[in-house]
């Protein structure tokens, strides 16, 4: 017994000492693929330039909107959407593949054990003229280690690793696009909630103004022309309440399908209120650099394919293999005796291709060709992920300037409606100008209630360029 541990020490010896040796790699030399961060996103004039936050927790970001109902349905998204499941199963199998390139890190041991009754012929050769049966037990073990020596299984590691970590990235990709999807849509609802009260508010006006109109019409102060186009007023009003209507509907079954339930199970209540828009603080295009979780995604891609490219070249040389097995055999009496045990050291094994048709020549191309494409998706995640940002800061700039002149315009035609339906009254002017003033009033109204949801919309998309903020 103290022999055959001697034995395999000397074996563990050899084994330690290959894995010394496997101190080669075939994968170039990993350059994280080259952007320019500007010091600041050209959208910013005029506007207070944040510290970068990069060492921020994302959060809850959608609770800038203070809205309850709108952290509900974020929780529920979260819990129930299948979008975001797949997402999560993606990377589970994500790390499930890295953990299958790992096992090859280290030898495979396997134990076994055979018990067999056999009785062999008196007329074998060599036999001395009887038969004989005889017991035959056998309990051991068995040890195979491929000698990494040139890196194809460190860089496959390394490979699988880095599509894990990509993504985990995507998976928070996922996550903060639903978390978005779910908050412009909400704020959609909201801003047709506000604009179905104006509607609403406004056929009641329309309709005291035909009321009013068919009341001059019977004293005969009014023409028929002003009775009917008092009616066309109020019928587009209608018509619009139904349209708002069924958008909202749309709207509604959306919402529903982002957090994973039936449209025909989910509803929200109508309710007008204030769309009070919140105040976000741009970044520096640093931090975008350093949050956005598409973009660590895609560099972890590169290193990647540049730890394939690695695997691909090791092809050329050697394989090393070293085996071993021992264990005990005994046809009778006591199995686990020293003078049972047997013993292999080997074999040491290496296989070098020597010809294969150019198919290992293409193999490093083709990883190289790989790697090349997925560096120039990085270099357009970036740009993408640049204009994103520009175009979310310049909504916000110039949606802020259009809101302000939009408000004045709601506010001068709806003081402009309620002059010329006095002056109405009034016989000093005809309905046509009545009918003009009302009409404006309410298209400068929907466009203002149109342009503070965009406004609200820009934030969501910013905090969706920026990959979150806390």
């Amino acid at each position: 017994m103290p022999l055959m541990v001697a034995r395999f020490r000397a074996a563990a010896a050899l084994l330690l000492a290959g894995c010394s040796i496997a101190g080669c790699s075939m994968a170039p030399d990993y350059h994280a693929p080259q952007t320019s961060a500007p010091p600041a996103f050209r959208e910013v004039e005029g506007w207070a330039q944040a510290a970068p936050r990069d060492a921020e927790a994302r959060g809850d970001w959608w609770t800038m909107f203070a809205d309850p109902t709108l952290d509900d349905l974020e929780r529920r998204a979260e819990s129930a959407s299948p979008t975001l499941t797949a997402a999560l199963a993606r990377y589970d199998q994500a790390r499930a593949a890295a953990g299958v390139a790992a096992s090859d890190l280290y030898p495979t041991v396997g134990v076994s054990g055979e018990a067999s009754r056999s009785r062999v012929s008196a007329g074998r050769p060599l036999s001395t003229g009887t038969a004989r049966t005889y017991d035959n037990y056998v309990a051991g073990g068995s040890l195979s280690y491929e000698i990494d020596l040139w890196g194809r299984v460190r860089n496959s590691v390394k490979a699988a690793n880095a599509e894990a970590t990509a993504s985990s990235g995507d998976l928070a990709s996922a996550r903060l696009s639903l978390q978005a999807s779910v908050a412009d849509a909400y704020l959609r609802l909201r801003g047709l909630d506000v604009q179905a009260d104006l509607l609403n508010r406004s056929v009641a006006a329309f309709e005291r103004a035909l009321k009013l109109t068919d009341t001059r019409h019977s004293g005969g102060i009014a023409s028929g022309i002003d009775v009917n186009r008092a009616r066309t007023v109020l019928g587009n009003a209608r018509a619009q309440v139904s349209a708002v209507a069924n958008e909202r509907a749309a709207t509604e079954h959306e919402i529903a399908a982002l957090i994973g339930v039936l449209p025909s199970e989910f509803s929200l209540p109508v309710r007008a209120q204030p769309l009070d828009v919140p105040d976000v603080a741009v970044g520096v295009p640093s931090e975008l650099l350093q949050r956005r979780p598409d973009i660590a995604a895609a560099e972890r891609r590169v290193f990647a394919a540049n730890a394939r490219i690695g695997v691909a070249k090791a092809a050329w040389f050697p394989s090393v293999g070293l085996g071993g097995s021992g264990g005990w055999q005994a046809t009778h009496g006591d199995l686990l005796k020293t003078p049972n045990t047997f013993w292999s050291l080997g074999p040491v094994s290496a296989l070098l291709t020597l010809f294969d048709g150019g198919a290992r020549k293409s193999q490093v191309k083709l990883s190289r060709a790989e790697y090349e494409e997925v560096a120039a998706n990085y270099r357009s995640t970036v740009l993408s992920a640049f204009q994103d940002v520009e175009d979310a800061i310049a909504a916000m700039r110039h949606l802020e300037a259009q809101a302000q002149a939009q408000g004045d315009a709601a506010q001068a035609a709806q003081r402009t409606s309620e002059i010329a339906l006095s002056r109405y009254r009034d016989g000093a002017a005809d309905y046509l100008e009545v009918v003009t003033a009302q009409t404006d009033a309410l298209e400068a109204q929907r466009s203002w209630i149109g342009v503070q949801t965009s406004r609200m919309r820009a934030n969501v998309a910013y905090v969706r360029a920026m990959g979150g903020t806390s």
